[in-house]
């Protein structure tokens, strides 16, 4: 009896899937490591063809979006889109007005040897965000130093921007949770929660038709 050759099928056969996890701290945005550190593959079972979109550095945390869609991922990789990704900032001092007003015109960061000028971003103080899970380990506590919690808004996404962009005016990152993408939300999420997302979900990205 001859076997049934199955032929290619183009994506809009396929089913399109879309998941978004809430990475822990120290795992890596990615599935599986030569070293043995822990990986995606160690929060969920998820379908072979879906793979993580861009990153999180191990030491963040949140927001991680994964899916088999190629054209979501050229339209949150590419940076001529300009998507907006919220991040929650624990930094080390307390920001000024001239620093808090740096961060949101542009400062100058070291990306691999290079200078470079960040684009125009938001940032704003923020109370301690109530839902977000408690991390493991810890941040290191100093009584005599203080910390504030910031919001600041990106429409790029360079390695490790966000704490170089702090660094730059004086305000070391301790803690660095992505919280949104687009109108993707972490929401009351729990450290290495996964949950599934419809197109629906992306239509702010004005990529689905």
């Amino acid at each position: 009896m001859k076997k049934k050759i199955k032929k290619n099928l183009t994506f809009s056969q396929v089913e399109a899937k879309y998941f978004a996890i809430y990475k822990p701290y120290e795992m890596l945005s990615q599935f599986t490591d030569e070293d043995g550190r822990q990986g995606l593959k160690h929060l969920y079972n998820f379908p072979l063809d879906v793979y993580p979109v861009g990153r999180l550095d191990a030491d963040s945390e949140g927001l991680l979006l994964l899916t088999n869609d190629n054209k979501l991922k050229h339209t949150l990789l590419t940076p001529e889109f300009e998507h907006k990704r919220v991040y929650w900032v624990q930094v080390e001092g307390l920001p000024t007005e001239d620093a808090l007003n740096r961060l949101r015109t542009g400062v100058e960061i070291n990306l691999k040897g290079q200078i470079y000028r960040t684009l125009p971003a938001e940032a704003i103080v923020i109370t301690e965000p109530q839902d977000l899970p408690a991390r493991e380990p810890p941040i290191r506590y100093r009584a005599n130093i203080p910390t504030t919690w910031l919001e600041i808004t990106l429409t790029e996404g360079k390695n490790r921007q966000i704490r170089r962009m702090t660094a730059a005016v004086g305000l070391p990152t301790l803690r660095l949770v992505r919280a949104r993408i687009g109108n993707v939300y972490v929401g009351k999420r729990v450290s290495g929660e996964v949950w599934e997302l419809g197109r629906q979900d992306f239509q702010d990205l004005g990529i689905f038709y």
